[in-house]
C-alpha cells in the first residue's frame, strides 16, 4: 500500500510538472507572439507614414510637373559677356557703391550678383527667380508720363530689347526679360465716370500691348494709379488680362488719396495690408486657373507713400518687389533705394530710371552695383 502510494504520488508530480511546464510554455508563447504583434504594427506604422511621405511627394512633384511654363524669352548674353563679379574691383565686390552707403556702412547685406534681399527666400518659379525684368513705362496717348508715349509699339519694342540686351550682357548670369509697364488706370484731377478720380485705359489699348508683348516673348505689367478707389477693385477690374500667362500687376502709391484729396495735388499713400490683399487674390488666381507664378510690382518714392510694409508677404504663387521710384541726383537716388528698398526689405528690389530727368543717366553697370541687385529696372 506504501508503495503504491508512493507510486501515485510520483505520477501525479510528473503530471504537476508537465503542466507546469506547458504554462510557462504557452505564456513564453503569448508573450513572443504579443512582441511579434506590436513589432508587425509598428512596422505598419511605420509603412504607412513612409507612404504618406511618398504621396506627399509625388503630388509635389506632379504639382511641378503640371504647372504650366513661364511664356517669355529671355535676352541671351553675347558669346563675350563676362560674369558681373569679373568686371568689378574687389572694393567693388565687397563693399557698397559710395553714393548708396551715403556716409554710412559700406558693407554689403548680400553679395554682388543677388537679388533676393538678405534673408528673404523665393517659393514661386516666377521670373525673378532666374531673371531680372526691365520695362518701359507710361500711357500711349501720353507723352508726360513715359517712354510708352513717345514711340509707336514697334519702335519702342525694338528700343527696349536694346535696353534689355545691355542687363544680359552686364550680368550673364541672370538674362533680362523685355517687359511693358503699362498704366491701365491713370490718376486725374477730376472725379470723372466713375467718380473715382481716374480713367481707365481703354480695353482696346491694353489689348494691343498684350498681344504685342505675347508676340515678342514679353511680359506686361498693368500698372494702376489708384485715385480714390481701392487696390483690390482695380485689380478686379483688370482681372480679363490678369489672367493671361504673361501680364502682372505693379501698384503706383503715390496717386492713391483720400476721399476729399485730389491726386497730384495730394500726396497719396497705400497701407500694405492692401498690396497684401492683391497678392493673395493673384495667389488664388494662380491656384484655381492653372497660371504660371505671378509678380507683385510696388512703387515708392517717399515714406509716406507706402505705410505698414511689414504686412506684406510674397507667396509660393507671388513674387513681390518694392520699386524705388524717384528722379534726379543718381547719388542720392541709390541711397534713397538703400533706405526703401534694403533697410525695409520684402523680397526683390526695383529701381527706376527717368532718361529725361536723372543726372546722369546710369548705365547698366553701374545699377547692377546696388545692394541688393535690382530684380526690375523700368525707364520712364
Amino acid at each position: 500500500m506504501k508503495k503504491l502510494t508512493l507510486l501515485l504520488s510520483g505520477v501525479l508530480l510528473v503530471f504537476f510538472l508537465v503542466a507546469c511546464s506547458e504554462t510557462t510554455s504557452t505564456n513564453d508563447n503569448d508573450e513572443e507572439n504579443n512582441e511579434d504583434k506590436q513589432s508587425e504594427e509598428s512596422a505598419s506604422e511605420n509603412k504607412k507614414e513612409e507612404n504618406k511621405e511618398k504621396e506627399e511627394e509625388q503630388g509635389e512633384q506632379e504639382k511641378e510637373e503640371t504647372k504650366p511654363p513661364q511664356p517669355y524669352e529671355p535676352l541671351e548674353p553675347a558669346e563675350d559677356a563676362e560674369p558681373l563679379k569679373d568686371k568689378l574691383s574687389e572694393d567693388e565686390l565687397e563693399q557698397m557703391p559710395k553714393a548708396e552707403a551715403h556716409g554710412d556702412d559700406r558693407t554689403r547685406m548680400v553679395p554682388v550678383g543677388e537679388t533676393l534681399v538678405k534673408g528673404a527666400e523665393d517659393q514661386t518659379d516666377g521670373p525673378l527667380k532666374n531673371h531680372r525684368l526691365v520695362a518701359y513705362y507710361g500711357h500711349p496717348n501720353s507723352t508726360n508720363m513715359g517712354i510708352l508715349g513717345e514711340m509707336e509699339p514697334d519702335a519702342l519694342m525694338e528700343k527696349l530689347k536694346e535696353q534689355t540686351q545691355a542687363y544680359s550682357d552686364a550680368d550673364p548670369s541672370r538674362p533680362a526679360i523685355p517687359t511693358i509697364e503699362l498704366i491701365s488706370t491713370v490718376a486725374q484731377r477730376n472725379p470723372g465716370p466713375e467718380g473715382k478720380y481716374f480713367h481707365r485705359t481703354s480695353p482696346e489699348q491694353i489689348d494691343e500691348y498684350a498681344e504685342l508683348a505675347k508676340e515678342n516673348d514679353a511680359l506686361l505689367m498693368l500698372d494702376v494709379q489708384l485715385g480714390t478707389d481701392s487696390v483690390i477693385n482695380q485689380v478686379k477690374l483688370l482681372e480679363k488680362w490678369l489672367k493671361l500667362p504673361y501680364v502682372h500687376l505693379a501698384i503706383d502709391t503715390e496717386f492713391h488719396v483720400k476721399e476729399g484729396e485730389t491726386p497730384g495735388i495730394d500726396l497719396g499713400q497705400v497701407n500694405g495690408e492692401e498690396v497684401q490683399e492683391a497678392v493673395e487674390y493673384l495667389t488664388k488666381m494662380v491656384e484655381e486657373n492653372n497660371l504660371p507664378d505671378k509678380i507683385v510690382l510696388v512703387h515708392q518714392f517717399m515714406d509716406e507713400a507706402l505705410t505698414n510694409k511689414e504686412a506684406i508677404q510674397p507667396t509660393e504663387n507671388v513674387e513681390v518687389v518694392l520699386n524705388y521710384d524717384g528722379w534726379g541726383n543718381s547719388s542720392t537716388k541709390m541711397s534713397l533705394y538703400r533706405k526703401f528698398v534694403r533697410n525695409e526689405a520684402v523680397q526683390y528690389g526695383g529701381f527706376k530710371i527717368f532718361y529725361q530727368k536723372d543726372e546722369p543717366v546710369l548705365n547698366a553697370e553701374d545699377v547692377l552695383k546696388l545692394d541688393p541687385n535690382p530684380a526690375i529696372i523700368n525707364y520712364q
